[in-house]
C-alpha cells in the first residue's frame, strides 16, 4: 500500500516516523493505528520519559567486582539475578564474578594500558541504568526492569540488577555479561538504535505495571542535549548524586572528583560572557534546521489526526509543536546556567537587611 512519508530528521533511518508508518485507509488517506495514536497522545501530554543509559562497563574481573560492590552498597542491598535468586552480603559480588566465569572472558588477561592511553580491551560486562522520574513507584520500576532484562537477555547473556531508592528518581543498575553464554565468540554490542529499542521495551514493561511511561526520541520532543562521553557523563552524575545526599551520608562517603572537562568549558563560557560576546558553536545551524523539521513533522501529524477524526488530539499536537523552545547548544545552556546563578546571587544580596553586614561577608570595609 502506498504511504506518505514525512521526512523530519535522520537518526539512523527516520527519527520522526509516526506519519510515515501510518497505513493508507479508504481513499488512500494515511491512518494512524491505535498504538500510534496512543504514542502521539503520550508525547504531546508529556507522559514521563524513561531513561536507559549505558554507564560504562568493566574490562576485567576486578572492575566487575568493584561495580557490583558499588551498586549493592558493599553487600547492603539485594542483587536480583537472572536465575531468580536474591543474594545479599559482602561476598555477593565475588560470588557473581565466579558464577559467571568472568575470569575466562576474552581479553581478561591483557595488560591494562598506560595512563592516558585508550583502553581497547573488550568489556567483560556492560553497566546499564534504567531510570524513571521522581515520584515513580520504585517496586514497579524494579518489576519492569526484571521483565525488560528477561525479554532481552535471558538464555543469552547473564545479568543481575540492584534497585536504588536513595535518590529522588528510582533507578535500577543492570549488569550484563558481554559474552554470549552458548555461542562462543558472540558478544553484546550496544548501539544508538539498541538504546532506543531498549527505551521502548522498558516503557512497555512499565505501562504493564500501571506506570505512565513514554519513550519518544529526544529530538522529537524538542530537546537537543548532546551526549557526553561515558566517563564525563558518569562523573557529572556522580557529582550530582553526591550533592543530593543528606549531610550524614556525605560524611560517610568520599566526594567524587570534579569534572575538569566541564570546569574548563564553564570557564571558557564565563570569559566570553564577561567580554560580552558568546561565540556560536559549530552545529548551531544544524540544530535550527532539525528543530524546524521536527515542528513541520508535528504539523503534518496534526493534519493526519484531523483527517482521521481526532480533532482534539490534532490541536494538542499543534500546540506541542508551537511550544517547543529554540534549540540551544551546550555553550548556550552553560551560559544560561551561569547567568541564572548570577541573578540568584544578586537577588540574595538585594534581600540582605543591612548592606554593611553583606559587605563584611564579602570582605569589604
Amino acid at each position: 500500500m502506498p504511504k506518505r512519508t514525512v521526512a523530519v530528521a535522520k537518526q539512523h533511518d527516520t527519527l520522526f516516523d509516526l506519519v510515515s508508518r501510518g497505513r493508507s485507509g479508504p481513499g488512500g488517506r494515511i491512518r494512524l493505528s491505535p498504538g500510534q495514536l496512543e504514542e502521539v497522545a503520550r508525547t504531546v501530554r508529556r507522559t514521563p520519559e524513561v531513561m536507559v543509559k549505558v554507564s560504562g562497563g568493566a574490562r576485567d574481573t576486578g572492575g566487575a567486582k568493584a561495580h557490583f560492590d558499588y551498586i549493592d552498597r558493599h553487600g547492603k542491598l539485594e542483587i536480583h539475578t537472572d536465575d531468580g535468586r536474591e543474594i545479599i552480603g559482602k561476598d555477593a559480588a565475588a560470588e557473581l564474578v565466579d558464577d559467571w566465569n568472568l575470569d575466562m572472558s576474552k581479553g581478561q588477561y591483557r595488560p591494562a594500558p598506560a595512563e592516558g592511553e585508550k583502553d581497547n580491551r573488550p568489556k567483560v560486562v556492560h553497566n546499564i541504568v534504567l531510570s524513571m522520574p521522581a515520584g515513580t513507584d520504585a517496586p514497579s520500576v524494579l518489576a519492569a526492569a526484571k521483565k525488560f532484562a528477561r525479554e532481552n537477555f535471558a538464555m543469552q547473556y547473564r545479568y543481575a540488577m540492584v534497585l536504588h531508592e536513595d535518590q529522588k528518581h528510582p533507578h535500577v543498575h543492570l549488569v550484563v555479561k558481554a559474552e554470549h553464554e552458548y555461542e562462543p565468540g558472540k558478544r553484546l554490542y550496544i548501539r544508538k538504535a539498541t538504546l532506543q529499542q531498549w527505551r521502548e521495551d522498558f516503557a512497555v514493561a512499565l505501562r504493564e505495571q500501571g506506570v505512565a511511561a513514554n519513550a519518544t526520541p529526544r529530538q522529537v520532543r524538542g530537546e537537543n542535549r548532546t551526549n557526553k562521553k561515558d566517563a564525563i557523563h558518569q562523573r557529572l552524575k556522580d557529582i550530582a548524586d553526591y550533592e543530593q545526599l543528606p549531610a550524614d551520608e556525605k560524611a560517610k562517603r568520599r566526594a567524587p572528583k570534579d569534572s575538569t572537562f566541564m570546569r574548563r568549558k564553564v570557564e571558557e563560557v564565563a570569559k566570553e560572557l564577561k567580554a560580552g560576546t558568546l561565540v556560536d558553536e559549530p552545529g548551531k545551524e544544524k540544530l535550527k534546521e532539525t528543530r524546524k523539521a521536527v515542528r513541520e513533522g508535528w504539523i503534518a501529524t496534526a493534519e493526519v489526526l484531523r483527517a482521521q477524526g481526532q480533532a482534539e488530539l490534532a490541536k494538542e499536537a499543534e500546540a506541542y509543536a508551537k511550544a517547543m523552545p529554540p534549540p540551544r547548544t551546550d555553550k548556550e545552556m552553560i551560559a544560561a546556567g551561569l547567568l541564572a546563578q548570577i541573578e540568584a546571587q544578586r537577588q540574595r544580596g538585594s534581600r540582605a537587611p543591612k548592606a554593611p553586614d553583606v559587605a563584611k561577608k564579602r570582605g569589604g570595609g
